[in-house]
């Protein structure tokens, strides 16, 4: 097993399936010790088995991030557990499609803005105080391609991504002079539960998971040249 990660903590939220759990196997895969985060309990715990297996260090922390109380009562014993946080990927995400903005419920405005956007903002305001106490860390953020582009019938989702990618290049600002690095990850289509894979024909041809987590793998390995990275991922085929 790779150690390029050996002694690091990585949280990575979204982590029962798709992009997140891709993104936790390749991190534990390279040492990381992995909190992983999901409402989805038994998916997490199955994973956390799985890596175990396979020679890594992961622990399930079953947490709803539309609930404030639970994320802080999350990331605390997180914090206590391991003492610190050295890589954070905000992974998890929804979105409301098939509807205009003038047709959209503000139920549905509410849980998309608490998981996409809000939801990141308190796990940087949980873990930014320890990167900068331990000199350093990273936060990688899983957007969109529809957070720099149009996208009717979406445009809560596209409203949450264009939220997220203004404040994370505003915070790498604040942070950089700490040696906390902000990257940004905007795929296409990715053939995930979110994307619509299933029976999809098409699902072979988009953007793979596994994808997602390699270029996230570039991201923490390399040299801190720069403290905000922001890198779009598009299907090499149509």
């Amino acid at each position: 097993m790779a150690n390029e990660l050996d002694g690091k903590i990585a949280v990575v939220t979204g982590a029962a399936r798709g992009i997140g759990r891709a993104i936790a196997l390749e991190l534990a895969g390279m040492g990381a010790t992995t909190a992983l985060l999901a409402r989805d309990k038994s998916a997490l715990q199955a994973l956390a088995e799985e890596i175990a297996a396979s020679g890594g260090r992961a622990a399930a922390f079953a947490c709803d991030l539309t609930e404030s109380a639970a994320l802080e009562r999350t990331t605390a014993e997180i914090l206590s557990r391991y003492k610190r946080c050295d890589i954070l990927v905000n992974n998890a995400g929804i979105g409301v499609m098939g509807k205009p903005l003038h047709q959209t419920s503000p139920t549905d405005w509410e849980r998309t803005m608490k998981t996409n956007l809000r939801a990141p903002f308190l796990l940087l305001r949980a873990f930014a105080p320890s990167m900068i106490e331990n000199g350093g860390g990273h936060i990688v953020n899983i957007s969109s391609l529809a957070g720099k582009n149009p996208l009717p019938n979406g445009a809560v989702y596209a409203s949450s991504k264009w939220g997220l990618n203004g404040m994370m290049i505003s915070a790498a600002e604040e942070l950089r002079a700490h040696n906390v690095r902000v990257s940004i990850v905007s795929p296409g289509s990715v053939a995930t539960h979110f994307g619509g894979s299933g029976d999809d024909p098409r699902a072979a041809r988009k953007i793979q998971p596994t994808d997602i987590a390699r270029v996230v793998r570039m991201l923490v390995t390399q040299e801190p040249q720069c403290f905000i990275s922001e890198v779009l991922v598009r299907p090499t085929t149509k």
